[in-house]
């Protein structure tokens, strides 16, 4: 029996994903993103409604300073972005891999009435668009 072709987001989302809240340290944060494997993370409520994103990179730099400076690392709230790139689980595979073409996101929050309901990421991406090929 084969096996159905993705076509959405929908298909191919990881719906168990790793999420934060405003109130993570960074050094927690840093953490997770290395744990997990991830270039970012969204940024939740207590609803899981999805407020910002942070990434790997605005990280780096934080977790560098603290070394330096013997800090304390901030909280994502203070490093978050709050304007969002996020998709609906209903998206094509291809429409979004044309968006993903340039200097967007490596990861996009999977979004359903303002809730997180996963992500999908750009190897998420590729290997449903080398299963469309195949077909």
């Amino acid at each position: 029996m084969s096996q159905k072709q993705p076509d959405t987001v929908r298909d191919i989302m990881s719906r168990d994903c790793y999420r934060v809240s405003p109130e993570t340290s960074i050094t927690n944060l840093a953490q997770g993103l290395a744990l997990h494997r991830l270039p970012g993370a969204p940024v939740v409520d207590s609803t899981d409604r999805l407020i910002g994103f942070i990434s790997e990179q605005d990280v780096l730099g934080q977790v560098l300073d603290s070394i330096y400076n013997d800090g304390e690392a901030p909280l994502v709230r203070e490093m978050m972005r709050n304007e969002v790139l996020s998709v609906t689980p209903n998206k094509s595979i291809t429409d979004l891999a044309q968006e993903m073409l340039g200097a967007k996101p490596k990861i996009y929050p999977v979004v359903e009435q303002t809730r997180l309901v996963g992500i999908v990421t750009r190897r998420d991406i590729l290997i449903a668009l080398l299963k469309i090929r195949r077909h």
